[in-house]
Parts: structure tokens; C-alpha cells; sequence
């Protein structure tokens, strides 16, 4: 094998290593020096091959280009090499155009990193761009590394120039690729063992923020971002070093050496606790850069759909003057324009405590994206964690009972802090990592998701009324709040912060004392069924003291139990799911311990 690619893998590995502490530092330089090392290896792999091969390489017509994270320098110690030989078709034949590409790609395949290879012509290389999104994507970042760099360079430009012209036309695909891996992968900050790259937030996406630049339609955030894109690639610096592969998911038991790397790490905390808070302060950290992160894209988007949008004409004209742009107020200083929610012309956040919750609300009832300059506006507000008005009271239930949308709204508003600066208390919980396996999600997502699953109707076939719909709503957004470190009973850690919460925001006590009950007893319906008898009459009496005998409550802890086992989204583990998650099994057990409750307090209602 050529001695510049003998063994790469473990000398850009090697080359990587934390400092004497085990803290990874200077990432940034250390990517530049490896893309660097490689580039050098792969010039001299060229030479190599350009000379051992029976024929002459011509100067011009014949190239080899670098593509992904090479290209980009931002090589990771186990990142695989995107590599593309270039060949004009009057250049070499097929025989000659095969035998050079024998060359160069054995020595690779055998150096111990992975390569992602093609031969192409030019036209195949604007062919595949033009009809491939993430090719095309991939394109935008190319570097000659030897051979005709001229003409690599040249194909680069040509592409550049057709994405920008076909830009109106992709925009949407852009867009719509970034919602299909949201769907897939999640939200960076919700995710217990994300993937860095797919999820929103993650890698991927800065990619795509780079893609919207090029189009020229918008630019991009700076400073800030281009420093939370640096440490997110710290962080999967350091998952390929503790791997020892190319791989993007920051799995479980990455993640205490990950911190470590990441200078998280403290060694003055009990060698028992270290490793728990660690993962926390990571989980903090990546949910702050994947915030970031997917804030730029959303507002590189929608500078560029806005872009698009103002190509067109944009203003009516009436007797010679020109038409002010469309608000249509929807709330009280909330519009809506260009298909977003605005603050309405006049409406100064400063002076407006409640602006942030109607803004909400609007988002969630219209089903609109909340406008990018509207949140960083609404984070002016001077938003209260205690007497809140009617109004704020009854606004804060309408967005917990908005239903699937909710964890869309959450998310944007959380981009700005508000719900931790409406509750102080979310802050204990936001973006920590669950310690069950059973949850795919962090804890503050979990809730979330938990309330956008509670409906109006109850499981007996009626419907709530305004009281007990609120109670449930606002048990289902903080049934986990007492998940906190060093808790053992987290439901009745949740039982004592609940009350409190609500008493402080001004809910009426027969609402705080039906949500504290539900906090209290919200794994009690489900570990009855799963570990008692329903036709032990001990079993169901003590059950239905717990509620109070109250059959509109065996509702609501019914309903909050199955919202509760059927978000705990999807594990790597399916035994864990199946065991935790709201299968049949479960449901059909759920089931049969409530009606022999309901049943037992039927009869004690019953006139003798």
C-alpha cells in the first residue's frame, strides 16, 4: 500500500486526541489539520497512481474532487472520505478511466476509513445535482484536490450557477427535506440519544442553511451560529474518537465520556453522582446548539421564502397610490402575514405581559409558523411567573388544549424562554435526559407531548367541563415535574411543586387540588394494573379512595395514564417499548382494572 494512506484511519486519530486532562480542545483547528493531512495523502496517492498506471493521464479532461465534510474541513477523526474522479469522455476510455480508479481507490478502501466514491462525467455531475436534493446539496461544498483542477473547479461553478437559478424552484424540496427528517429523527434537545447529524438541529441542517445562502435569497446568522456549529462538531469529534468509527448517534454509553471530552466533567462532584450530572450538562449544551442551530435555518428560510414571496408584485395600487402590505388581526395585537403569525402594527411587546401567550395561541389555533422576528420580539415582553390574569389563565389552557400542534408552538416559544420564564419551575426539567430507557424523549418534551394527547373527551363517553378539562390539561404538563436529581418518588415531588405552581399563577383550588391529585397518582392507575388483582376488593376500594371516589377523576387519571404510556416514544430497545410503552396488552389491562373501579363506585353512589 502507498505509504500516505497506510493505516489513515488511525493516524487521523492519532492526530485528534484530547489533552493530557481527556478535554478535547481547539476542534476547529484540529478538523482544518486533518482535512489538510488528508488532502496532502490524497495528492500523493495521485502521483502514485497516475504513475504506475500503463498509460499518460493527460493534463487537462481528468480530475479528482473532495465533496462533504472534507471539502468543507471540517473532517472528524473517523468521518468517511466523499471522493469523485472526474473524467471528460475524450480524456481516457472506459478500460483506462476503470484502471485509474483501481488505483486510488484500493490503497482507501484498505486505509481503514470509509470512502463514498464515483467516476462521473461533467454532464452527469449537473444531471445528478439537478434531480438529486441531497447530491445536489453536496455539490455546493466542492474542493479539487489533483489532476485538472480547473476543470473541477469550473463544474463547481456551473452547478453553483444552476442551483441559484433553479433556487424558486427548490426551495419548497429544501424545506420540505428539513420537516421529513423532523418527523424521522426529533428535535436535538428532545431526543436522550440523538443523532447529531439528521436531528433538527444537528449537523444536517447547518448544511442546509448553507444550501439557502448559496441561493442568494437570504443570508445567514453569524457569530453565535458559526460558534454553536463548532461545538456541535466537538461533540461528534469526540463520539468518532470514543467509537473509534464513523457514526453521528450519541448513544448512552458515549455520552459520560463525550461530557468528559467536552470539559463537563467535574472532578470535585462524588465519583457516584459525576457521571449523571455530566450527561445533564451535556444535554443542557446540545439542546442550547441545537436551538441555535435550528433558529438559523428557520430564519434562513423564511428570509428566503420571503425573498420569493416580494419578487411578486406586493402592494395593491388605488388611484395612483400604493396599498399598505395585508395584516389580518387575529387577537389582540397578533396578525397574520405571508402565512405566519406577526405582531400587529402598533403592538409594542415591551409594554404587553400577555403578548407571548395570545401570540401562541394564534400559532396554534390558525396552525401558522410564529414569524422568526416575532419571537426574538415576544422575548421582550415582560412576561410574570406569578398573579397572572384571567386572561393569561384562560390563554394557557387554550394553547395546552390546541392537540398536536401544541409541540410545534412549544418548541418556537422555547426557542425564546418563555415557557421557563412563565414557570420558573420548567427550568429543572428542560432538556434533561430521562433515566428510564423506556423514553425516547427528554423530559420537558415528554410533558409536552403527554398534554397534546388529552382531548375533551373523557374514556366513560361524556365530555369535561371547563374545571376538570383544565385540571387534566395542566396535570398532563407537569405530571414529571418533579423529575429531578436525587429524586426517588418523583410523583410526589410532583405533588408538592404542582400546588404551588398553580396557587402562584392564580388558578382556582378545586383546579390545583384535581391536578395535584393527578400528578400524585399518575403511574398509580397502570402499576395497579400491571401488579395487582382487579377482582381483589381491597385492591379496588384502595384505588377508589385514591381519586376520592370520584368517577369524573377515574376519567381524567385514565385518560392521562394512556396519554402518559403512548408518548413515550419509540427505543432502540422494542422489549422496553413493549414493556413501558401503551401496547394492547397494557391497554387491555389498563382497561379492566378502571371498570372494576368505575363499577365499586357506582355501587357506593347508588341509593340503598
Amino acid at each position: 500500500m502507498i505509504t500516505a494512506v497506510q493505516g489513515l484511519h488511525d493516524k487521523l486519530v492519532a492526530m485528534s486526541q484530547p489533552d493530557s486532562d481527556g478535554v478535547y480542545r481547539q476542534g476547529s483547528e484540529k478538523r482544518a489539520q486533518r482535512s489538510e493531512f488528508v488532502l496532502n495523502a490524497l495528492r500523493t496517492l495521485w502521483k502514485h497512481a497516475t504513475d504506475e498506471i500503463p498509460f499518460d493521464i493527460p493534463d487537462s479532461g481528468v480530475g479528482l474532487a473532495a465533496v462533504g465534510s472534507l471539502a468543507r474541513k471540517q473532517l472528524g477523526p473517523s468521518s468517511d472520505l466523499d471522493l469523485v474522479l472526474i473524467v471528460d469522455t475524450h480524456s481516457l476510455n472506459d478500460e483506462q478511466v476503470s484502471q485509474l480508479a483501481d488505483k486510488l481507490w484500493y490503497p482507501l478502501w484498505d486505509s481503514g476509513l470509509d470512502l463514498d466514491h464515483s467516476v462521473r462525467t461533467r454532464a452527469q455531475c449537473e444531471s445528478v445535482t439537478d434531480h438529486d436534493l441531497p447530491a445536489a446539496m453536496g455539490w455546493l461544498n466542492v474542493l479539487p484536490v489533483a489532476g485538472d483542477t480547473d476543470l473541477i473547479a469550473d463544474i463547481a461553478s456551473s452547478i453553483l450557477d444552476r442551483w441559484r437559478k433553479a433556487a424558486r424552484k427548490r426551495l419548497p424540496e429544501l424545506v420540505e427535506s428539513a420537516t421529513t427528517r423532523l418527523d424521522r429523527f426529533g428535535r436535538l434537545a428532545y431526543i436522550n440519544q440523538p443523532d447529531i447529524k439528521e436531528a433538527r438541529g444537528g449537523l444536517r441542517d447547518a448544511v442546509l442553511v448553507s444550501a439557502l445562502t448559496a441561493t442568494w435569497l437570504a443570508d445567514r446568522p453569524h457569530g453565535r451560529y458559526d460558534a454553536a456549529v463548532e461545538r456541535l462538531l466537538d461533540v461528534r469529534d469526540s463520539i468518532h474518537l470514543i467509537a473509534n468509527r464513523d457514526t453521528d448517534m450519541l448513544l448512552h454509553q458515549y455520552q459520560p465520556k463525550v461530557a468528559k471530552m467536552l470539559g463537563l466533567a467535574d472532578p470535585t462532584l462524588p465519583e457516584e453522582s459525576r457521571d449523571i450530572v455530566a450527561i445533564d450538562d451535556l444535554q443542557t449544551v446540545l439542546a442550547a446548539l441545537g436551538r441555535r442551530i435550528a433558529l438559523s435555518l428557520d430564519m434562513t428560510s423564511s428570509n428566503a421564502q420571503h425573498s420569493l414571496i416580494h419578487e411578486k408584485p406586493r402592494f395593491t395600487f388605488f388611484r395612483g397610490r400604493r396599498g399598505a402590505p395585508r395584516f389580518d388581526v387575529v387577537a389582540h395585537g397578533v396578525a397574520t402575514h405571508e402565512q405566519e403569525i406577526v405582531l400587529a402594527i402598533g403592538e409594542n411587546p415591551v409594554r404587553d405581559r400577555s403578548i407571548a401567550l395570545r401570540v401562541a395561541v394564534a400559532a396554534a389555533e390558525f396552525n401558522l409558523p410564529i414569524s422568526v422576528a416575532t419571537l426574538l420580539n415576544i422575548r421582550r415582553s415582560p412576561i410574570q411567573d406569578h398573579a397572572w390574569t384571567e386572561e393569561e389563565r384562560e390563554l394557557f389552557v387554550r394553547l395546552l388544549a390546541s392537540g398536536p400542534t401544541l409541540m410545534r408552538i412549544w418548541e418556537e416559544i422555547d426557542y425564546v424562554d418563555v415557557p421557563g420564564r412563565l414557570v420558573p419551575e420548567w427550568l429543572g426539567v428542560r432538556n434533561r435526559p430521562s433515566a428510564s430507557d423506556a423514553h425516547r424523549y427528554t423530559i420537558d418534551r415528554h410533558m409536552v407531548e403527554v398534554a397534546s394527547r388529552l382531548d375533551r373527551q373523557t374514556h366513560s363517553g361524556g365530555r369535561y367541563d371547563d374545571d376538570h378539562y383544565a385540571a387534566l390539561l395542566l396535570a398532563g404538563i407537569f405530571h414529571d415535574i418533579g423529575k429531578r436529581q436525587g429524586i426517588l418518588d418523583h410523583s410526589i415531588e410532583g405533588a408538592r411543586h404542582v400546588p404551588i405552581i398553580l396557587s402562584r399563577i392564580g388558578y382556582a383550588q378545586n383546579i390545583v387540588a384535581m391536578a395535584t391529585l393527578l400528578v400524585r397518582e399518575h403511574l398509580t392507575l397502570s402499576q395497579y394494573a400491571t401488579t395487582k388483582n382487579p377482582h381483589d376488593t381491597v385492591v379496588i376500594e384502595d384505588l377508589a379512595n385514591r381519586i376520592r371516589r370520584d368517577p369524573v377523576l377515574l376519567d381524567m387519571l385514565y385518560d392521562l395514564t394512556k396519554a402518559d404510556g403512548s408518548s413515550l416514544g419509540a427505543t432502540a430497545n422494542e422489549a422496553i417499548t413493549k414493556r413501558y410503552g401503551w401496547s394492547s396488552w397494557r391497554a387491555s389491562i389498563v382497561e379492566n382494572m378502571y371498570q372494576a373501579v368505575r363499577r365499586a363506585i357506582v355501587r357506593t353512589q347508588q341509593p340503598a
